[in-house]
């Protein structure tokens, strides 16, 4: 008994480190452009995929609601994540083709977490 409290007490503070470490890593990025960018474009894909899924609970279940909430996070995350694209492409000074793949990412899904790995990401640096 004693030891699965142990184990229990340290899952407890590992996960608390990982939070601490998650908040830290949130608020680094924040400070920035494009940290922001690539918060918004991490959550806008989310939404994009949890859309998919909500689509079949309207359709499937005749459940709208969801769509309804997760449709109108994922609309707001959108025209953020564009005018987010505007504002790191004006002051890194990205080539247009740069930003044309930046806003097609945004319409394929998947297409925000490739393009944080490989666009944004090269800008943070």
């Amino acid at each position: 008994m004693l030891s699965s409290d142990w184990y229990d007490l340290k899952g407890l503070i590992s996960s608390i480190v990982l939070v601490s470490n998650t908040c830290k890593m949130i608020n680094k990025l924040l400070k920035t452009a494009i940290g922001r960018l690539r918060i918004v474009a991490f959550l806008e894909g989310c939404t994009y995929l949890l859309l998919g899924v909500t689509m079949i609970l309207k359709y499937k279940y005749a459940m709208p609601q969801p769509n309804y909430i997760v449709g109108l996070a994922h609309g707001l995350l959108f025209v953020l994540y564009v005018g987010l694209v505007l504002q790191v492409s004006f002051l890194h000074k990205w080539n247009l083709l740069k930003m044309f793949w930046a806003f097609l990412a945004s319409l394929i899904p998947f297409g925000t977490f490739y393009a944080d790995k490989v666009l944004f990401r090269e800008s943070d640096k």
